[in-house]
This record gives C-alpha cells, structure tokens and sequence, in this order.
C-alpha cells in the first residue's frame, strides 16, 4: 500500500462524511460537518491500519484485519449517544446518532479501498436525510400537526406552564418543545402541535398573543 493510496483513502472518507455532514449542518444538528469529516476519517485510518497490520506482520502472528473496524462500529454508539436528547416524551437527535454511525461504517469502506460501497452509500445516506426528511413534513402536514410557532416568554417561574396550559385548553396537543434563551433574557420557545379538528393556525397565534408574558409569536 503506498502513500497515494493511504491519501487517497483518508481523502474520500473525509470528502463523503462532508457531504453527508453538510445536510446535518444546514439543519443545525449537534453533530454537524466537522463531527462527520472526523468520524469518517477515523473510522477510515482505523481500516488504514488494519490492513497495514495484517501486512506487516503476516505470517508471523494471528491478525484479524477486520477486528479493528469492529471496534469502530461499536465504539460509535457512545458518541451518538451525546447526540440524542430526550424532552418530555419527545426523543430528539435520533436520525443524527444514526448518521454517525453510518458515515462510520462508510470511512470503513473508503479506508479498504472499497470505494464504489462508500460513495453509494453515502449518496444513499444523503438522499435519505433530505428527500425523505421534506416526505416525512409532508406526512405531518396531512396528519394536521404544525410546526414552527414559536413565542417569545418571560423568563420567569411558572410562566412556561402557563402558556402550555393555555394551549392545551383551546384543544391542541404539544408534541414537542424546544427552549432557548435570547440575548434580552427571554425564553424563546419553539412548540410542535397537533391542531384539534377546525382549529387554525392563525386563530391559535392570535390567542397566545392574548396572553401576558408573551410578547412576540410567529
């Protein structure tokens, strides 16, 4: 194995985690286009080594070349694991712990010079994330489940369990909430909900609007 084709290989894993990262960093995932250049790189030396081992030391001892990227694939769990945050009884950052853990198994490939599985794989990979992600809204949509209303609350004791309870009165469900806090000391909450038979968006903005403590809703 020479030294272009050790470049060679680490260059393409690093090239194909990127543009599988790219998607994940355009929907500003906790683990974006540098986390997926680097775990495919590693997972890429990682086989890189692998073969150079078995190579090296053939015929005088016993090395599995696969035993190396075996590790990588279980290894990987722990770090899609930091990626999945669960809120209530919603679980967020599933489809990026597994994105990880693909474009892993794709350094894997790049790193054995399996170069046709890697670049299929990872446009597979990609196409999934973005084509069937817009399928997946879509569906959401027809189940009458909006998304996107986010308010602008008071940081203060109480008043988030205030405008949920609110919400939960005019009939719609809260699927999911995501907090932040802005610069001004507010609580910037971003509420998925699923719409009672007749209710509209726009009644539901001009609602919350309604109440005290909230201060901006889009």
């Amino acid at each position: 194995m020479t030294l272009g084709d050790i470049a060679l290989r680490l260059l393409a894993a690093a090239l194909l985690g990127g543009f599988v990262g790219i998607e994940r960093e355009n929907k500003k995932r906790a683990a974006g286009l540098r986390t997926h250049v680097l775990v495919t790189l590693g997972s890429s030396l990682v086989m890189v080594l692998s073969e150079y081992l078995f190579l090296e030391y053939r015929g005088l001892t016993n090395i599995d070349p696969a035993r190396l990227g075996a590790q990588v694939i279980s290894g990987i769990g722990f770090l899609g694991a930091g990626t999945i945050i669960k809120q209530g009884v919603s679980v967020r950052g599933l489809t990026t712990a597994a994105s990880l853990w693909a474009v892993a198994c794709i350094g894997l490939a790049a790193g054995s010079g399996f170069y046709a599985a890697a670049v299929i794989a990872a446009a597979i990979v990609f196409i999934t994330l973005r084509v069937l992600g817009k399928f997946e809204n879509v569906l959401i949509e027809r189940e009458n489940v909006l998304t996107g209303i986010s308010a602008k609350i008071e940081n203060k004791p109480g008043r988030l369990g205030e405008v949920a309870s609110f919400i939960g009165k005019t009939g719609a469900n809260i699927n999911n909430v995501e907090i932040e806090e802005d610069e001004e000391g507010f609580m910037v909450v971003r509420f998925t909900l699923k719409l009672s038979k007749g209710q509209t968006k726009s009644d539901l903005i001009a609602q919350l609007k309604t109440l005290n403590g909230v201060t901006v809703v889009e």
